[in-house]
């Protein structure tokens, strides 16, 4: 989607996004979710094909589209459902779809239907063969063997290197924990916590939160992951930014710094409430976007109301990325 094209779409409200009075400095910009539902939302592009998924609770469904603009007209495909009883029968949550050694692999948060609680909650991994992921088998490789209990998993390349982040569960907080991968369905040593709340806005509605981890490489070569702060049931929610140099040891804690001010947040003026858990894709010609839930409204709390935005991102003079204000 070029930004052209972009312009022309949001006053058709194509993807309901729309613009209120002239395109001058301070206009309001009003946006509008691309479904009505869809917690915990993810894109990535492949060879001009986009797959979407989000949270379903009881299974994991992709969308197929070679137009954001229509996902909603793309039939959601059920691929997987969890077992009946096990480590991974319940709560299925937060799903990732990557494209890793030829193969895709599925990433989800889930827990146990006979323990349903924090202490029973990891991340599960699928894979499939097929070219297209909307066919052929998921198999399931297991639970990755995390050294707490966690969700929220997210796993990126960088300089030849695989890497597995992930929110875990340390006593009355959650830190963003990362490790290195073996192969993409294993762990390597060691697993090292790298952030955990510091901040008043990383622990609104009562939980001191650091979830949902997300990873982009800068135009300059820093790596970035953003992640979601705080409760997902305050209108406090929203993300937060963690940065390392080029050539950092991302395993070495001191090698993170986190940004002291929220990198997007609740925007009346925008329309979108307790923004969060975050995905970024490229459109086909190479421009970079931001897909994330939002609540239409104040007090929303953390339900299936949260429903996906998406916006074209630029990147500032220091690198970083630039969400608007």
């Amino acid at each position: 989607m070029k930004k052209g094209a972009w312009m022309k779409l949001s006053f058709a409200a194509a993807i309901g996004i729309m613009f209120s009075g002239c395109a001058c400095a301070g206009t309001s910009t009003v946006m509008h979710p691309l479904l009505p539902s869809g917690p915990d939302p993810w894109v990535t592009q492949r060879d001009g094909v986009y797959y979407y998924t989000s949270t379903q609770g009881d299974h994991i469904a992709l969308r197929k589209t070679t137009d954001m603009t229509h996902l909603a007209d793309a039939m959601p495909v059920v691929v997987w459902r969890p077992p009946a009883q096990g480590p991974n029968s319940h709560s299925i949550w937060a799903p990732e779809l990557h494209f890793l050694d030829g193969k895709w692999y599925l990433y989800y948060s889930a827990s146990d239907k006979a323990h349903d609680d924090d202490a029973h909650r990891h991340v599960g991994v699928l894979e499939n063969a097929s070219p297209d992921p909307t066919q052929g088998q998921w198999i399931d490789k297991g639970m990755l063997k995390t050294h707490l209990a966690g969700i929220d998993g997210t796993v990126f390349d960088h300089h030849g290197k695989r890497y597995f982040v992930y929110s875990a569960y340390v006593g009355d907080h959650s830190d963003l924990i990362i490790a290195p991968m073996i192969n993409p369905w294993t762990l390597g040593e060691p697993q090292v916590d790298i952030a955990r709340p510091t901040y008043a806005w990383e622990m609104q509605g009562g939980r001191k939160i650091l979830e949902a981890p997300e990873f982009i490489e800068g135009p300059q070569g820093q790596v970035f992951l953003t992640y979601s702060a705080s409760a997902c049931w305050s209108d406090g929610y929203s993300l937060g930014l963690l940065s390392a140099a080029p050539n950092a040891d991302l395993l070495a804690p001191a090698s993170w710094r986190k940004s002291p001010i929220q990198a997007l947040a609740s925007s009346p003026a925008r329309g979108f409430y307790a923004p969060g858990h975050n995905g970024f894709f490229k459109s086909a010609d190479g421009e970079d976007w931001i897909i994330f839930h939002a609540n239409g409204g104040p007090d929303w709390k953390c339900t299936a109301r949260r429903a996906p935005y998406i916006m074209p991102f630029t990147w500032k003079t220091s690198g970083e990325p630039d969400f608007g204000k």
